[in-house]
């Protein structure tokens, strides 16, 4: 790699989104006095009376959790998007607004009301995954349905509303934006080479051996050369696929394999329950084909240099675009280098 990419300031280009990111490495020595966040503690409770998402309590909106033994999914009690088959739309001069419509599902990961993905069993992982793959073939059957977003939210500093570890579907009619600047990069790329853009990203990544963090038969996660947030990364499929309904079933138990491992990392970059928002982004399930698609999970961790200094989108970040201190080189190396076995495991 070319010696200024990691002392100097520079521009790196994101060609899924068609989008630049600035890295500043030289403001990573800079001394920190601004915020500290507390850390996330992690608990050993297995069960809260009060909690919305354990199995058998009462949620908000009245109705009664199931005493589930592993996964759970439940349509939101307070959604962002609603069902509806009436399609309005509004216009007046320079305004525009139309009707959103969709389903909105919560998806508990395990009735353990402390079981983060990073101290659970393959096994229980493989649960998440199968539950994820169940959930979206059924959506995508739905009429109305063309894009699943499917997500989770870890931790306070991420706005997690409920320390039960859970995730999220939006399932909705519209394609939303970052979907739509991924779709339009993707196409571009396959009508000019008839392959797919991140697969050849990916052949490249394996041959630089820069930004790995970790990787298995069937899958690699990678600190992005584009990447905005100080620890991101990507799990990228070697064999591309539009969806994760096509995963087999090594495929699935690999990448189960591989978000235990990648979640364990974190937690043990800085010792802490490590926040992060994580999402999959796919095809659209818009009846038509897309072989121009390739599957990938991302996950965006706030923390910067400890448990709690994080990094703040402010300023240059709202008005200008993304800017990171540290490299994603440095990143990489430094994920890379953690244990497989989780720090509070290991301490026993």
């Amino acid at each position: 790699m070319a010696d200024f990419l990691a002392q100097e300031p520079h521009k790196r280009y994101n060609l899924l989104t068609g989008e630049w990111i600035l890295v500043s490495p030289q403001r990573n020595k800079r001394p920190w006095q601004g915020q500290k966040d507390l850390p996330l503690v992690q608990t050993n409770l297995s069960y809260e009376a009060s909690c919305y998402l354990c199995p058998g309590n009462t949620r908000l909106g009245g109705q009664k959790n199931p005493n589930y033994s592993k996964t759970y999914s439940f349509v939101n009690d307070f959604a962002a998007l609603l069902p509806t088959e009436k399609k309005q739309s509004y216009q007046k001069g320079l305004l525009k607004a139309s009707s959103a419509s969709g389903i909105c599902k919560v998806l508990c990961f395990s009735p353990n009301h402390s079981l983060t993905i990073a101290l659970m069993q393959q096994e229980q992982v493989e649960d998440i995954v199968q539950l994820w793959i169940q959930e979206f073939e059924e959506l995508a059957n739905l009429s109305g349905i063309n894009y699943i977003q499917i997500f989770e939210n870890k931790g306070a500093l991420m706005g997690c509303s409920n320390p039960h570890p859970h995730g999220q579907i939006w399932a909705q009619h519209s394609i939303p934006n970052e979907l739509l600047k991924k779709q339009k990069k993707q196409l571009e790329y396959y009508q000019q080479n008839q392959h797919g853009l991140l697969a050849d990203y990916l052949n490249q990544e394996l041959k630089m051996q820069e930004r790995i963090v970790l990787q298995n038969d069937h899958f690699v996660a990678l600190v992005p050369f584009w990447a905005v947030w100080p620890f991101e990364t990507m799990i990228i499929p070697r064999r591309q696929q539009p969806t994760i309904s096509t995963l087999s079933g090594s495929e699935q138990k690999a990448f189960a394999d591989i978000i235990r491992r990648l979640t364990i990392r974190y937690d043990n970059l800085f010792q802490t329950s490590f926040p992060y928002s994580s999402g999959i982004h796919q095809a659209p399930c818009d009846g038509q084909k897309h072989p121009e698609w390739h599957f990938h999970m991302s996950f965006y961790p706030p923390l910067l240099r400890s448990a709690s200094v994080k990094k703040h989108m402010v300023g240059y970040e709202l008005f200008a675009n993304p800017q990171r201190d540290i490299t994603a080189e440095k990143a990489a190396a430094l994920l890379a280098a953690l244990p497989d076995e989780h720090y509070s495991r290991i301490a026993l």
